[in-house]
């Protein structure tokens, strides 16, 4: 049997009873949670890893206009979105579900964007379910690795390097109120390193992209497809940036925005 794992937004458990009642009867099995809007305390992370050990097939978040609005949930369902597709694959299929109309894509968390967006006055949506459960989408991951880990006593560690090919360095910026890195490492993929040696580390620099400035840290380690750069974030950036150390300043900036 399938499982679809059920995030609500709100705390409504009439709808999620409702929805799981539908889902029931097309032979699928639904487990979940209401979500918990404490970013600071990566509780984002808590929920991920429970979908992960229910063994999902399908990601459904019950959408809610006034709860989506909020910066701090749309940073969570963003890092949950990044990371759920790193490690269980980019084609993993996530669905929306909207009590109305479903938002203008520009108005919606960039990560969530290639979600399906489905209505819940649609009638055709559990078919669409079944469907997404049965036949995952197949998407072409980006050249880049990105995920994010830790808990709340560890704190907030962003994890990027290729996917193939070498980085010669590493340079990582984060822009928003509070958001600022504490510490970098370089290490394995996959986990967070014990000891770590940085070459040429470089910390605070102000970078200017459009109105955005970022402040960014660097090292010049060599990362490739089985090490990763990992910087500890404290706050909830709108945004991060990072691309391979260039001296001259050609190289190809990634920038995400989170919320």
């Amino acid at each position: 049997m399938k499982t679809i794992w059920i995030t609500s937004l709100a705390k409504n458990p009439a709808r999620v009873q409702a929805f799981t009642a539908v889902l029931k009867r097309y032979g699928l099995e639904a487990k979940g949670h209401f979500w918990t809007d404490e970013p600071a305390k990566m509780a984002w992370r808590v929920a991920l890893d429970s979908l992960v050990e229910a063994k999902a097939d399908v990601w459904l978040v019950l959408a809610d206009d006034e709860e989506m609005a909020k910066p701090g949930v749309r940073y969570g369902l963003s890092l949950l979105a990044a990371s759920l597709r790193e490690g269980s694959g980019h084609g993993f299929p996530i669905v929306v579900m909207w009590p109305g109309k479903a938002p203008a894509a520009d108005a919606l968390p960039p990560l969530l964007r290639d979600a399906l967006h489905l209505e819940e006055a649609n009638a055709a949506w559990p078919a669409k379910i079944v469907a997404k459960a049965n036949m995952p989408g197949k998407a072409q991951a980006p050249e880049y690795r990105l995920n994010v880990a830790g808990d709340e006593k560890l704190g907030q560690w962003f994890e990027i390097g290729p996917r193939a090919g070498n980085w010669d360095g590493v340079m990582f910026g984060v822009a928003g109120e509070g958001a600022e890195i504490d510490f970098q490492a370089v290490g394995e993929a996959g986990g967070l390193p014990e000891k770590t040696v940085l070459e040429y580390a470089q910390q605070g620099m102000k970078l200017q992209l459009g109105e955005t400035e970022y402040t960014a840290w660097a090292v010049r380690n060599q990362v490739g497809p089985g090490q990763s750069y990992y910087a500890r974030v404290k706050g909830c950036p709108a945004s991060v940036l990072f691309m391979p150390y260039a001296e001259g300043g050609d190289a190809e900036a990634t920038v995400l925005r989170l919320s």
